[in-house]
């Protein structure tokens, strides 16, 4: 259950941090409408399991092969949580997102746009791969990590699904970006609690 919330926990925090994938489908709903956004938001989700699939192989080798191996990537996972903490927190400028009007999307435009910002994005990897060392252990079932990943992914579309709709109404923009520097604050305390806290367990 411990763990169960720690995932939880971990990847709420981290799909709420504004990052590539948060301006992209800010830009395409803005620009393009709700539908665009959310199939953009589609794109993003399907993007997460890309990283959930190579690390839960990558992790399942890793702990058959060297246990001190898997501990030294356990507490790298940690401090990559307590540094992004500490990033999101000291985070003061806007959160840029390009508005400059370019020809409209067409539905699979929209949703390979959301797929390659989060299949190539740094932050994705560092993310899905801190959380999986955290969490996954000799004993965890594979059926659980495929639900961890599953759930990673899910919560990336719930929240970027309603970035899109939010974002479609333009007054509504101006509203949501002016909280962001309390939204930083507020997950870079919780990050670094939560890297601190899974480094020093047992």
């Amino acid at each position: 259950m411990t763990e169960l919330l720690a995932v939880a926990a971990i990847t709420v925090l981290a799909v709420i941090s504004p990052g590539a994938d948060f301006a992209m489908v800010v830009r395409n709903s803005y620009l393009y409408g709700r539908t665009t956004g959310v199939l953009a938001a589609a794109g993003v989700a399907a993007g997460v399991l890309v990283h959930v699939t190579y690390t839960m192989l990558g992790v399942g080798l890793l702990i058959a092969s060297s246990t001190a191996l898997f501990t030294a990537v356990k507490l790298a996972g940690a401090a990559y949580l307590i540094y992004i903490g500490v990033r999101t927190f000291l985070a003061r400028a806007d959160l840029d997102v390009d508005l400059s009007d370019r020809p409209g999307l067409t539905r699979f435009g929209a949703l390979r746009s959301g797929f390659l910002t989060n299949a190539l994005n740094p932050k994705t990897t560092l993310f899905v791969v801190a959380t999986f060392t955290q969490v996954v252990g000799p004993e965890t079932a594979l059926w659980q990590q495929a639900g961890y990943g599953l759930f990673m992914s899910a919560a990336h579309l719930g929240w970027f699904a309603l970035v899109a709709l939010f974002f479609s109404h333009s007054r509504l923009r101006g509203a949501m970006l002016r909280r962001q520097k309390a939204l930083n604050r507020s997950i870079g305390s919780v990050l670094v609690g939560l890297g601190v806290t899974l480094g020093l367990a047992r």
